[in-house]
């Protein structure tokens, strides 16, 4: 449905994108990380069509958007950080305004109609967009997005500046959406990709670093691991027992639970399971262990150690060159 082959996009000497490739089949819906000044956003107004590439192939529903651009646009619906709204107009005139610019021939009423009920903002169709509450007007942005049932969605920043109820309300039209979209997810709030999307792509200074389902991205990126144990016993003793297992990288205290057990929290090297030789070890020195769970690496943590890999690669690079 979307797809980038080798892009390059240069601004004089300075490489923005440097070779990105990624797809997005039909369904799914992906996150598209970095930090600032990664290319992220260079990469989506490219695919938008608001910028050329200076070397590469994008395609929509196997359109070029380079070859064709009217086509390819005509499949896209995007949502800005900023949603393109004109405070001064109802609702209902601004999605007819949408709906003729686009060039849409689907029926206009019953089109629109239809839009407004799935974003839920039927219940304002006749009131100017500047008496909105923010979450109204996100709705809205995503709403002229719909018009022409484009077949590709892309967003930026879609929960930017909302509260906590708006934030939840906006997701989960997202997962709605996907379900008959193609969505791509531009955004820094990494747990809200984390819940919403299907895969994620992030890129750090013009290339991409990973591109991997979800569920699995914490797979690609090698590091600690780790567990948090509830343990009864005299603290210095348990830590000493902790430190002697050669499973265990490290382990500290981190609060008493009860009046005879204590939380601790332990690393292992990457790919090493330390629940069965710590078990051992407490069970051999009389340690009752009474609560162990893993800690599953967040999409934050994931995000700061790809984006640092490639920082150690690039600076090992230019030690070499020098």
């Amino acid at each position: 449905m979307i797809e980038f082959r080798d892009v390059y996009k240069n601004y004089g000497q300075n490489r923005a994108l440097k070779g990105i490739s990624f797809k997005a089949e039909s369904g799914d819906i992906l996150g598209f990380l970095g930090p600032n000044g990664a290319g992220k956003s260079t990469a989506l107004n490219i695919l938008t069509g608001y910028l050329s590439a200076t070397a590469g192939e994008a395609y929509v529903d196997g359109i070029s958007i380079f070859e064709n651009p009217v086509e390819a646009k005509k499949r896209i619906g995007f949502l800005p950080e900023l949603p393109p709204l004109y405070p001064d107009m109802k609702v209902g005139e601004y999605l007819s305004f949408v709906y003729d610019l686009k060039g849409c021939k689907l029926p206009r009423k019953q089109h629109i109609k239809e839009i407004c009920e799935v974003v839920k903002i039927a219940d304002v169709e006749g009131r100017l967009i500047k008496n909105l509450s923010k979450g109204y007007r996100q709705r809205v942005g995503i709403a002229q997005a719909l018009i022409g049932n484009p077949k590709v969605l892309v967003f930026d920043e879609p929960t930017v500046g909302l509260d906590p109820k708006q934030i939840i309300e906006i997701r989960n039209l997202v997962k709605l959406l996907g379900k008959e979209h193609t969505i791509i997810i531009s955004s820094h709030v990494l747990p809200e990709v984390q819940q919403v999307c299907s895969r994620v792509v992030v890129i750090n200074e013009g290339s991409i670093v990973a591109d991997e389902p979800i569920e699995t991205l914490a797979e690609a990126v090698s590091g600690p691991r780790r567990l948090i144990a509830k343990i009864c016993g005299p603290e210095a003793e348990v830590l000493k027992t902790l430190s002697a297992v050669s499973a265990i990288r490290s382990a500290e205290v981190i609060g008493k639970q009860d009046a005879d057990s204590i939380s601790y929290i332990i690393e292992s090297d990457d790919r090493i399971d330390a629940r069965k030789p710590l078990f051992s070890a407490l069970a051999a020195k009389g340690f009752p262990l009474i609560g162990l769970e893993g800690v599953e690496m967040s999409l934050e943590d994931v995000f700061v150690r790809l984006v640092s890999k490639k920082e150690e690669r690039t600076r090992g690079r230019e030690r070499k060159a020098h």
